[in-house]
């Protein structure tokens, strides 16, 4: 068994923060998502590579259905790759969402991170790692 398949996921839960659309931010809108966590909290390329499969995404959106997918990485973008959110199979590759620099931030509670939505950026806080 490699390192990577015995690395555990961690489960990351992303709730919308405060911006113009929410000012006091929502719980009812964000993201839950299924990757390998450094010790110190950042997405583990190599593991995710033995896990890419188990990496699922859930976007929870006030009323609308959830979507669900995976975490993918993608050759390219800024710092030479990107972190998506792919939902696949009937829905439009326009509705896959970047994570800004996920590559690069550190998934702990009370952190911020932005997820670019339909060409718009929008920020979420880190509400909880399991």
């Amino acid at each position: 068994m490699t390192a990577s398949a015995r690395t555990p996921l961690s489960k990351v839960t992303l709730n919308a923060a405060r911006s113009k659309e929410f000012p006091d931010g929502s719980i009812r809108h964000g993201y839950e998502f299924l990757a390998p966590l450094t010790p110190e909290g950042r997405i583990d390329v190599e593991a995710w590579k033995g896990r890419r499969g188990e990496c699922f995404v859930h976007r929870f959106w006030g009323d609308e259905p959830q979507l669900s997918g995976l975490l993918v990485h993608r050759p390219g973008g800024r710092g030479g790759s990107t972190w998506a959110f792919e939902y696949g199979r009937g829905v439009d590759l326009a509705d896959d969402e970047d994570g800004y620099r996920f590559g690069d931030h550190v998934f702990k509670v009370g952190e911020y991170v932005s997820v670019r939505e339909e060409g718009e950026l929008r920020p979420f806080r880190v509400v909880s790692v399991a």
